[in-house]
This record gives C-alpha cells, structure tokens and sequence, in this order.
C-alpha cells in the first residue's frame, strides 16, 4: 500500500523540521534551544507530537526523553514543498517561479552560479523536459 504524502506544515513546524533536520535527531529541549523566538517547552511538545500525527517525524525513547527524527528524507521534502510553493503562488509555472527567484537574486549571483543555471538549462533541454 502506498503511503500518502505528510500533510502540509504551518510555519512554526517548518522552524522545528528545519531543526531537526539540521540536527539529524532532536529532543524536544534540544529544539526549543535552536528556535528563534522558542515558545514554551510543552507547545514545543504539543507541536512534536502534531507533527509525528502528520507524518512528519518518528521519535524512539532514548532513556526518559524522546528523539525525534525525519521520516523523509530532507531532499523529498524540499521536492514536495518546493513543487506546492510552484502550484500555490506561481500558477504551476516553473519559469514564472524562477523568474522571481532570479529578481530576488538580483546581481548578486556569480558568474559560477549563472553558468550552474545555464548548465541546468542545457541539461533539461537535451533531456528534453
């Protein structure tokens, strides 16, 4: 059977999965520590604990604490995340998103970074996407 995808985050869970998977694993204390502008220690649990409900993260006891974990993979949910950021606000649009993203940028992009872009391009063209 096909698991279904983890519901979508508010931005206070996305801060607490930036955490964790930046951490690798995490405690509940140990994500109230790297939250800017932390709430209280028990939100931080209620909001583990929704997030374990969504699918999100897994947590195993380790002693008289839990350790939370990533159940997908930090580049499957930046996939997924980025392709519901695509649909939400550029209309399905790939180049409309990457237009903003480019006048964000500015002229701060390197010349590295542009032929990166450019070879991303090329490669899409030739796989014929």
């Amino acid at each position: 059977m096909a698991r279904e995808a983890p519901s979508p985050l508010s931005r206070r869970e996305r801060q607490i999965m930036d955490v964790i998977y930046r951490l690798g694993q995490a405690t509940a204390q140990e994500v109230l520590a790297n939250l800017a502008d932390p709430p209280s220690y028990s939100s931080v649990r209620a909001l583990l604990r929704v997030l374990e409900e969504k699918g999100h993260v897994r947590h195993r006891a380790d002693g008289p604490r839990y350790l939370y974990a990533p159940t997908v993979p930090r580049e499957k949910a930046r996939a997924s995340a980025l392709k519901q950021l695509v649909r939400t606000f550029f209309d399905d649009s790939p180049p409309d998103a990457v237009a903003a993203l480019l006048d964000l940028s500015g002229n701060d992009l390197s010349v590295t970074e542009l032929d990166q872009l450019q070879s991303l391009i090329d490669r899409a063209r030739k796989e014929g996407r």
